[in-house]
């Protein structure tokens, strides 16, 4: 059984507790990272019960804070927000999934040709700190994060390029993606972190445009791969 099959038969957990210290106030950008990491190592699945009040227990923070910090993962597709309803975490299905990954095929290309224009050496030093930051994390288990981090890989690239239609576009997809990859299992063990976002990186550096289309091409094929075997399980 997969890990996205097995949470149709878990029990829903109670909220784990995120709060820092006693008296610290955290501000919607410190809970974002924090929520989405506690999804991503599904510590909060989809059969989870929560609300704004028992979020700002968790995490000392007002209701109006967790009301932004929702709003914006609601706008990336990882929860569903439904009037007099709890939020829930997302679920895609293997349709959903078939086109997201088409979709961002089809738009990372021209993402990572664009940033290979325009990438300066501290955008470019920026993307090798993300990749360090997710090798760091996976190995310390810190799945949830490291996942997120390559999320924020392609979102980086999405932001040198310039176009923030394009911008928009992946910011709905990519958090979502790494949803994915968690609800399958994926992410566990290093299995995200490989030689391609430094490929990526190297061919910006030289500007070879071919090069890295050619990359992201394989890199998201990659995880269309990976998933393919999860969900064949």
């Amino acid at each position: 059984m997969t890990a996205h099959a097995m949470q149709h038969n878990r029990v829903a957990p109670a909220l784990p507790p995120m709060r820092l210290a006693t008296g610290t106030r955290l501000s919607a950008q410190d809970i974002y990272p924090r929520l989405f990491d506690a999804i991503l190592e599904q510590r909060i699945v989809p059969a989870s019960r929560f609300t704004e009040d028992s979020l700002a227990q968790s995490f000392g923070a007002s209701r109006s804070v967790i009301r932004r910090v929702l709003a914006r993962l609601a706008e990336q597709q990882v929860i569903i927000l439904r009037p007099n309803l709890r939020a829930q975490v997302a679920q895609p299905d293997a349709r959903q999934v078939q086109h997201i990954l088409e979709a961002r095929r089809l738009m990372e290309v021209t993402v990572v040709k664009l940033a290979c224009a325009k990438a300066t050496p501290a955008q470019v030093r920026l993307l090798r700190e993300l990749i360090a930051q997710q090798r760091a994390c996976s190995e310390q288990g810190q799945r949830g994060a490291a996942i997120r981090l390559w999320g924020d890989f392609h979102l980086q690239l999405a932001t040198i390029a310039g176009n923030r239609p394009l911008a928009q576009f992946l910011n709905s997809l990519v958090p979502l993606t790494s949803l994915i990859l968690a609800q399958h299992g994926l992410g566990a063990n290093g299995n995200l972190i490989g030689p391609e976002h430094e490929e990526i990186v190297q061919a910006l550096e030289r500007c070879d445009v071919n090069r890295s289309a050619t990359l992201m091409i394989r890199h998201l094929e990659h995880i269309g791969l990976q998933l393919s075997l999860c969900t064949a399980q």
